[in-house]
């Protein structure tokens, strides 16, 4: 396993490269500007035999049901859909989609169907949370995964009960989304008190005089100057080109499955002496045949079984760090001690208990 340690905003640091701000379109969302989530409920058609059997009884009563709008009736217990699976669709929405857009459109197998490839997917209707239809959805599917073989021997890439259609949604309704008039509210992704009273400066820097302000950590409302009042998207085009440093809390993220460690730039240690040795202790037990002397009277073969033990404790090694030591100096430090990623994180735990690590641990 190996130790994964970022801390990129040290090293840009000692390396003399000058900070950058963020874009303040990667820190906010605009308040009304959102994607909305679409499904529906449908049929694919046209497959090999690895379509629903019997054990799925809807499918066939959605398909009696199609076939019986197309003004054929037919009962449904009266054929069997191999070729045919049951499926439900999904799809994003973008904010200010127009009726004509394509989007695309993910289809999931719903019954026992093992196979979607080289289906084709029948005219669905993809509804909101509000229960209108906003698209409609209709094509081939690309699976992107195969299965193949018979009773004997199967192989399967992927995963072939999931699939795409690519361009086969038709936006028909517009989006529900709301274009800023007057104010425009920014939602900061990750809420902040320091971050929001960052964004508001710049932006009124920017636009003078004042036209934000700090709702909350997480809200900035911004009015946009009369200059722009009949331009916002033009506004809102300059507010996303504003440059903000953000504010980040001091944070060590562990992930013990991975061994992966993420150390920020903001982590500070404390003067601190770390000791670290490992104590190992390995049982071992053999088995040893013991046969008794040729031509002994009574003698039987037995297995005798042989117990070792072992102790090995290695030399502590230590390291000192001094005050205002920083994430760079900390990570040297634990390789140098020969710290695994298990060490690593008992380590820094530690050091946490101690005083000694100025920041908060995160365990994912």
């Amino acid at each position: 396993m190996k130790l994964l340690c970022l801390a990129l905003g040290g090293w840009l640091a000692a390396g003399g490269l000058p900070a950058r701000g963020t874009r303040l379109k990667d820190l906010v969302e605009i308040e009304g500007v959102r994607d909305n989530q679409l499904v529906g409920y449908g049929l694919v058609v046209g497959l090999a035999g690895t379509g629903d059997g019997r054990q799925a009884t809807f499918p066939a009563q959605s398909l009696a049901n199609l076939l019986e709008r197309m003004g054929v009736a037919v009962p449904p217990t009266s054929f069997q859909i191999k070729n045919t699976a049951a499926v439900m669709v999904t799809a994003t929405l973008p904010p200010f989609a127009q009726p004509g857009m394509h989007i695309d459109a993910t289809v999931a197998a719903m019954g026992d169907a093992r196979n979607l490839q080289g289906g084709i997917l029948i005219l669905t209707s993809l509804r909101g949370a509000d229960g209108q239809v906003y698209a409609v959805a209709q094509g081939p599917v690309v699976t992107g995964g195969f299965g193949a073989g018979g009773s004997g021997a199967t192989k399967v890439v992927n995963h072939p009960t999931v699939g795409r259609t690519p361009a086969g949604g038709i936006v028909e309704r517009p989006a529900p989304s709301v274009a800023p008039r007057a104010v425009v509210r920014l939602q900061v992704r990750q809420a902040d008190f320091t971050t929001a009273s960052r964004i508001v400066e710049a932006v009124n820097k920017k636009f003078p005089p004042a036209a934000a302000h700090a709702e909350n950590p997480g809200l900035v409302s911004v009015t946009i100057p009369e200059g722009y009042i009949a331009q916002p998207t033009e506004f809102v085009a300059l507010l996303e080109e504003l440059t903000v440093d953000p504010d980040r809390p001091a944070r060590v993220v562990i992930n013990e499955r991975t061994g992966t460690i993420v150390l920020g730039k903001d982590v500070r240690i404390s003067p601190v002496a770390i000791l670290h040795g490992n104590l190992s202790v390995e049982i071992q037990t053999t088995y040893e045949v013991s046969q008794p002397a040729p031509l002994s009277p009574g003698g039987t073969t037995q297995v005798v079984p042989q117990t070792t033990a072992a102790v090995k404790e290695e030399v502590a090694r230590n390291v000192v760090l001094k005050q205002g030591a920083t994430v760079e100096e900390l990570v040297r430090a634990l390789a140098a001690i020969g710290s695994t990623p298990r060490d690593v994180i008992a380590i820094l735990q530690n050091l946490r208990e101690a005083g000694a690590l100025e920041a908060a641990i995160e365990v994912i």
